[in-house]
């Protein structure tokens, strides 16, 4: 199984990683992103690449799923919330980009794969490889309430930027466009989205047999919310 769980683990950390390096190249090349008409300064459109949350999602499954490469048993509490930040990101950025920012592309060739990579690819092999290699059990409250963190400060900090810059990442963000009602029902509906999304890989991590146990049998030991090994 350990031979295996590589296997999965590495293609998730290759695809990832090549896909980030996709849309940077793109973006240092002047590519426009989402809806912009012109492409900003070098400098400035590399900050900003960092500053989607597709990216870094996709930044999160990179490290998580490099480090199971090495130890496909990996645990620990800052372990903890890497992999539950990382797969639940990855998850929302799939389902958003379905339903709001894919209607807004007309994407061909380089641009095309790097989009489809980020935001089909990656988020299917996460999950896929989560659920048939693991490790599991790795979640629990505390590190739910910490992996939270991160989207949060993300929101609140794209938020205050976007109201000195002018600048959202995203469209349906943006307060001078869509007006402060809108945005803030729609930080609500995410933020919610998120929350339930963890909810169920918390949920299902408990329940799906560990991987490799006989025939779905008996999963590992199952650690403690307060006490992960490691």
């Amino acid at each position: 199984m350990t031979r295996h769980a590589r296997s999965l683990h590495l293609t998730t950390a290759v695809v990832a990683t090549a896909a980030l390096l996709l849309q940077l190249v793109l973006v240092v090349n002047g590519e426009a992103v989402l809806d912009e008409t012109n492409a900003p300064p070098t400098t400035t459109a590399v900050g900003r690449y960092f500053s989607y949350f597709t990216i870094q999602s996709n930044l999160l499954v990179a490290i998580g799923a490099w480090t199971l490469v090495a130890a496909p048993q990996r645990d620990g509490r800052g372990w903890r919330v890497l992999r539950l930040a990382g797969l639940t990101g990855i998850t929302v950025t799939a389902l958003v980009h379905a339903v709001l920012l894919r209607p807004l592309l007309d994407l061909e060739g380089a641009s095309w794969l790097a989009d489809t990579l980020l935001h089909v690819a990656v988020p299917l092999l996460a999950v896929v490889s989560w659920a048939l290699a693991g490790p599991r059990p790795r979640t629990d409250v505390r590190s739910g309430a910490l992996a939270m963190l991160w989207p949060v400060a993300w929101l609140v900090c794209t938020l205050v930027v976007g109201a000195v810059s002018g600048w959202y990442p995203y469209p349906f963000l943006d307060v001078g466009e869509e007006g402060a009602v809108s945005v803030a029902v729609t930080s609500v509906v995410i933020t919610l989205l998120i929350l339930g999304v963890m909810a169920l890989i918390g949920w299902l991590d408990r329940r799906l047999p560990a991987p490799g146990s006989p025939s779905g049998g008996s999963p590992e030991p199952r650690a403690t919310a307060g006490a992960p090994r490691g």
